[in-house]
């Protein structure tokens, strides 16, 4: 026995002995470097910039809730002690439901909105929504809310078939006016923190439209003001968060946000491309964080793009406002926007075809001017830019939307839409 156990130890040190110098044979292969852009953030998890946001056509409510970033004029206006709206937070779309008042051969709709609150929410405030349809009376259904402090903001998803019964759903199209409020039973309180208003319209589903599918319209909510409007801002880089912070530049299309692919311009060159071996690393790319489009298929003919708006946001990987870490950088380091201040021009090409351009300004220590947001009363920080829309990719829309509807009623002072 003891014979047998030492040449079992024997084998099994030789083994041990055999992977070691097999695994030193095989050479090291370089580290690639993440690429830097803000990690997924599955829901319901906190998003971390003003410039997040999701879908407004979730199948549940979601709520999130986070620490806004330090000395922004969004964080300045809660030491108010009053809660503000984050308006580009608002988004309002129209659900549609499969009957009206009992009869299935009707559809009707109810809104349900997303948006996002400054703190501060004391204990015991409760979130809601008031809307009047012309000629009915007012609705009201109330919105997740949890206490929030004045260096936080809380988002919240309501209405909808979860927050609005079908009895109270309506046929009618056009214009109407709501209101997000905030009580508390506790103090007798009751307050307007935002008031809006905004067009619906409708399109036949993409069934027949004969017989008793004749009724069957899909609602939609109009968001054409949206498009000459645009926003550039500052994300947090994953390992060094601010102290590196890449760019971004968000603007909305009419229809499916797909193929999009982003050029950035500096005095005339092409920036923030990093090759290594013939391979681009850290490549910008678009993605949608918002999309505004219908619960049903409706009838394309009908209804160009889908009646569907998406907000596209692009991420600049290799573009950076500064670096004051003392990390080092994988591939080459970034194009960086404090070295390198003045006039910059985004082109985005969708579907291989030239369709964006967005021109802004950097100041020499690489920060953004955020005074028009500010004077709008934004509620998040971020530089507001007109867009040039090119082509004829988003269908006819409506140029001049954006002089009384954007931000559902608040029109920006001092913006002006590029022609």
């Amino acid at each position: 026995m003891k014979r047998s156990s030492l040449s079992a130890f024997a084998f099994l040190i030789a083994t041990l002995l055999s992977l070691q110098i097999a695994a030193a044979q095989f050479p090291r292969l370089p580290r690639i470097p993440k690429p830097n852009q803000p990690k997924p953030q599955p829901s319901p998890t906190p998003d971390r910039q003003p410039g997040s946001s999701d879908t407004t056509q979730p199948a549940q409510p979601e709520t999130r809730h986070e620490t806004k970033p330090a000395m922004t004029s969004a964080a300045a206006a809660s030491q108010s002690n009053e809660p503000t709206i984050a308006k580009d937070s608002v988004q309002l779309t129209a659900f549609t439901y499969n009957v009206y008042k009992g009869n299935f051969d009707t559809w009707s709709w109810v809104p349900l909105i997303s948006y996002r609150i400054n703190g501060p929410i004391s204990s015991g405030g409760q979130l809601y929504v008031e809307y009047t349809v012309p000629g009915n009376p007012a609705v009201k259904f109330d919105c997740s809310t949890e206490e929030t402090s004045a260096d936080r903001w809380w988002k919240t998803t309501c209405g909808g078939r979860d927050g609005v019964p079908q009895e109270k759903a309506t046929t009618y199209t056009g214009p109407f006016q709501f209101a997000i409020k905030l009580r508390n039973e506790l103090a007798g309180t009751d307050k307007t923190i935002f008031t809006g208003k905004a067009k619906v319209a409708k399109v036949h589903s993409n069934e027949i439209s004969t017989g008793k599918f004749a009724n069957h319209f899909v609602y939609y909510v109009d968001h054409d003001w949206n498009l000459p409007i645009g926003y550039v801002y500052y994300t947090p880089d994953d390992l060094n968060g601010m102290k590196r912070p890449m760019l971004n530049v968000t603007f909305w299309v009419r229809g499916d946000a797909y193929k999009l692919d982003p050029h950035l311009f500096y005095k005339g060159a092409e920036v923030g491309r990093i090759n290594y071996e013939g391979t681009q690393v850290g490549k910008a790319s678009c993605e949608s964080d918002v999309e505004n489009n219908t619960t049903h298929f409706v009838d394309e003919k009908l209804a160009p793009q889908k009646a569907k708006w998406s907000r596209v946001r692009c991420t600049f990987n290799n573009v950076r406002a500064w670096d004051t870490s003392d990390a080092g950088w994988g591939f080459g380091a970034p194009h960086l926007m404090n070295k390198n201040p003045g006039e910059y021009e985004m082109k985005v090409l969708w579907n291989n075809k030239l369709a964006r351009s967005v021109k802004f300004t950097v100041k020499p220590d690489g920060t953004l001017d955020t005074s028009l947001a500010a004077a709008n009363k934004l509620g998040t920080d971020r530089l507001i830019v007109p867009v040039q829309i090119i082509g004829e990719q988003d269908g006819q829309w409506n140029r001049t939307a954006w002089q009384t509807e954007a931000f559902y009623g608040h029109p920006l002072t001092g913006f002006a839409a590029l022609p």
